[in-house]
């Protein structure tokens, strides 16, 4: 089956980065739309960011300037580098990849901005 995979979350100071990465594994010939969502306490999940096959991006209003999304396509890896934390940003962030069978969702990785 394929799966996803995040990595790169913790524990960082306001202000601080992190880079998160998505590989994907399993047999998969194409993806569409790559993108990672959060989830907060008692919030919905809502999107960060998104990235197409054709490279373009979006990105949530509240995370422009400060996120920035990549992909490598011959990893099967996507990246989410994020700048300039800010404790809003705490949620657990989760990787999504569109293919022509599948809506495919990570496990999440938990994203702490404390001091």
């Amino acid at each position: 089956q394929v799966q996803l995979v995040e990595s790169g979350g913790g524990l960082v100071q306001p202000g601080g980065s992190l880079r998160l990465s998505c590989v994907a594994s399993g047999n998969i010939f194409s993806i569409y739309v790559r993108g990672w969502y959060r989830q907060a306490p008692g919030k919905q999940r809502e999107l960060v960011a998104r990235i197409t096959s054709g490279d373009s991006t979006n990105y949530a209003d509240s995370v422009k300037g400060r996120f920035t999304i990549s992909r490598a396509n011959d990893e099967n890896t996507v990246y989410l580098q994020m700048n300039s934390l800010k404790p809003e940003d705490t949620a657990v962030y989760y990787c999504n990849v569109v293919t022509p069978r599948h809506d495919l969702w990570g496990q999440g990785t938990q994203v702490t901005v404390s001091s």
